[in-house]
């Protein structure tokens, strides 16, 4: 069978001589928790002092330590056990020294004017028949408790009440601007992260931007260096038809020269030497190489054909000069200045060749 389970003041009751005197200490001791300004051994004698004829026959401790836990219905348990077996007289001697045990230092706190008024109502003890008692060992009227929950109250009981009070509104209105402060420093965060995230955004773009017109000039600059190798292309294989073709009417004009009679001799040879002449001189002209490499270079770099003129080439150079100054790239980074910079170095090197070509 399961064991059964009693609670320490309900063992106290099976262990104690007499169940009433028991329940009398836990009231009294109950009572004497909530005296103010008594020390733990103050209490101890005083509940001695009062249980000295009581026949309970146990340690008055585990009342005290049971007291202090205020078991309410242990309590209840007590005031039952007392108006059970107790007469009406026998209550008013324990509201009697129940009364003497909460004032008998001339103080009533307010806890013990709510407990007395509880135990009189669990020991059917008219609030009158109440006042009356405590008037007749006191000397002076039962009043009503005061009201915790009134300004009132604390005013008398606390005077750094209102002074709590304050330093909480203050604390909290302190704490209410640091989070305001606390908000407005994360939302200027936020703002300057966003302008920081495009200030990159537009600098992609335009890094991305100078790529492509990069790009586009070197991809026109790698055309116009083929126009020009597939011009000059063209005109060797024109020189070497031509040359082709000479060579065939110089040998058409040499064999039909040994047919001819003795009678045009002196003007065959006469007009053989003015024909050598003029083919020889025109073999010179037909002869004459084609711009070099470095000419065609140095006009790829600054976008211009073959046989301007140099003022064109003046012109083109300031264009690009212009267009191309590592100045224009103060802004950038180094990587982007130090392109600008060679680009500018080819266009000034290609000007000063082409100005010493075409003088």
């Amino acid at each position: 069978m399961p064991i059964a389970r009693f609670s320490p003041f309900e063992l106290l009751l099976l262990q104690s001589r007499s169940q009433v005197d028991t329940a009398k200490l836990l009231l009294l001791a109950w009572i004497l928790v909530h005296r103010q300004h008594v020390s733990e051994g103050q209490r101890r004698r005083r509940l001695a002092q009062v249980c000295a004829h009581f026949r309970h026959g146990h340690e008055l401790a585990p009342v005290m330590h049971i007291a202090r836990q205020r078991d309410l219905k242990a309590i209840q348990l007590a005031a039952e056990v007392i108006r059970k077996e107790c007469s009406e007289e026998h209550s008013l001697g324990v509201m009697h020294q129940a009364i003497t045990v909460a004032t008998d230092n001339g103080d009533l706190s307010l806890s013990n004017h709510y407990i007395l008024r509880f135990v009189a109502d669990l020991l059917n003890v008219l609030p009158t028949t109440l006042g009356t008692l405590f008037k007749e060992l006191t000397g002076r009227a039962l009043a009503l408790p005061e009201d915790p929950s009134r300004d009132a109250y604390w005013r008398v009981h606390d005077a750094d009440y209102y002074a709590q009070q304050a330093r909480k509104a203050e604390e909290a209105a302190r704490q209410a601007r640091e989070a305001q402060e606390e908000a407005e420093q994360q939302e200027k965060r936020r703002q300057e992260e966003e302008a920081q995230r495009a200030h990159s955004k537009a600098q992609e773009k335009a890094e991305r931007e100078r790529a492509r017109s990069d790009k586009s000039r070197n991809d026109k600059a790698r055309k116009d260096q083929a126009h020009n190798d597939k011009a000059r292309q063209q005109q060797e294989r024109a020189r070497r038809k031509e040359e082709r073709e000479r060579t065939k009417r110089q040998q058409q004009n040499s064999k039909s020269g040994s047919q001819k009679g003795s009678q045009q001799g002196s003007y065959q040879s006469s007009h053989q030497g003015y024909q050598n002449g003029y083919q020889h001189s025109h073999q010179q002209r037909s002869s004459t190489p084609p711009p070099p490499d470095r000419t065609t270079r140095a006009l790829a770099v600054l976008e211009l054909s073959p046989g301007v003129t140099q003022a064109e080439v003046r012109r083109a150079y300031r264009r690009m000069a212009q267009l191309h100054h590592p100045d224009r790239f103060y802004t950038q980074s180094e990587h982007q200045i130090a392109l600008a910079s060679a680009r500018f170095q080819r266009i000034k090197s290609a000007y000063d060749y082409l100005m010493q070509t075409y003088r």
